[in-house]
């Protein structure tokens, strides 16, 4: 895998008032050739929100929990990322091409961004959402070491241009909130990573189910062995180890860092809660979405 220099710290480009890593906002346009097939499935997430993790256990259901199978490529590269381009490395269209049926592709694109031919063909889709002060505090350390970002600067002008929608991808309560009303129209099945983790049988038989698949208790529970974070921090196929480190630097943080409920806590200032707090009651209003903390 070889990178092009200069793609290192790049400034967002705003696509359709979406900020965009630059060279994922330059190769939308290969997404209009994208066409869905109604046995697609599509893992949406806003960014930190458990898309490894969710993507892991998908494709551990849909291998029928043999971990032979799923060893047989890194995370990445089962699960085709839809809109990823980076000069030197295969793109998320590229990688869609050696994806047998039924194919597994995830995406963090907003709903104006995302191909329409998704919803015209009824694909089902598996969302996470995730509490957005720990989704802030991971995407934090996400831009520190992933360097197809802007540089982050220092924790706290990086939240505030979290909560003002000016990190990649945009706003995360406009993502939430529309992905969360398409489900009342569109197969979506819409889980939270505290539930997750609170739980993870229990979202794990939930996903079964919307996906129409059945497998014994006890591969079940394999799956739930195997997909746990501390599982997944040691597999080099699923902890992105394998990233060259122009794009990924594990040295300044790990892909897979935490993975708690709560760490927001320990970056937090009394100040910076309480402004949080307020932004999101304005910015959440008549939405019945709810968030553990």
């Amino acid at each position: 895998m070889k990178l092009a220099q200069d793609t290192s710290r790049p400034p967002l480009e705003y696509v359709k008032g979406v900020p965009l890593i630059k060279s994922f906002a330059e190769g939308l346009g290969s997404l209009e050739s994208f066409q869905a097939r109604p046995d697609d499935l599509l893992i949406s997430t806003y960014p930190k929100a458990g898309t490894t993790w969710i993507s892991h256990i998908l494709d551990m259901i849909y291998q029928g929990g043999d971990l032979e199978k799923c060893n047989r490529d890194p995370i990445f590269t089962r699960v085709s990322f839809l809109e990823f381009c980076v000069p030197g490395v295969p793109s998320g269209m590229e990688t869609l091409q050696d994806i047998p049926a039924p194919r597994l592709i995830k995406t963090h694109l907003p709903l104006a961004l995302l191909p329409q031919t998704v919803l015209e063909q009824k694909v089902k889709v598996v969302y996470v959402a995730r509490n957005p002060k720990d989704v802030a505090v991971s995407y934090y350390h996400f831009y520190r070491m992933a360097k197809i970002h802007p540089e982050p600067g220092t924790w706290d002008s990086f939240l505030e241009k979290f909560m003002a929608g000016e990190v990649s991808y945009g706003f995360w309560y406009q993502h939430v909130r529309e992905w969360w009303e398409l489900s009342h129209t569109h197969p979506v099945l819409y889980l939270f990573y505290e539930d997750m983790k609170e739980n993870p049988k229990r979202e794990i038989l939930k996903v079964l189910e919307f996906v129409g698949r059945s497998l014994p208790e006890e591969t079940v529970d394999h799956i739930v062995q195997h997909t746990s974070f501390e599982e997944m921090k040691n597999n080099s196929l699923c902890n992105y180890s394998s990233v060259p480190l122009h794009i990924m630097d594990h040295s300044i943080s790990p892909f897979m860092r935490k993975g708690i409920i709560g760490d927001w806590k320990t970056a937090f200032t009394v100040a910076q809660n309480e402004r949080f707090d307020a932004d999101y009651a304005e910015k959440m209003a008549g939405c019945n979405l709810t968030f553990h903390s």
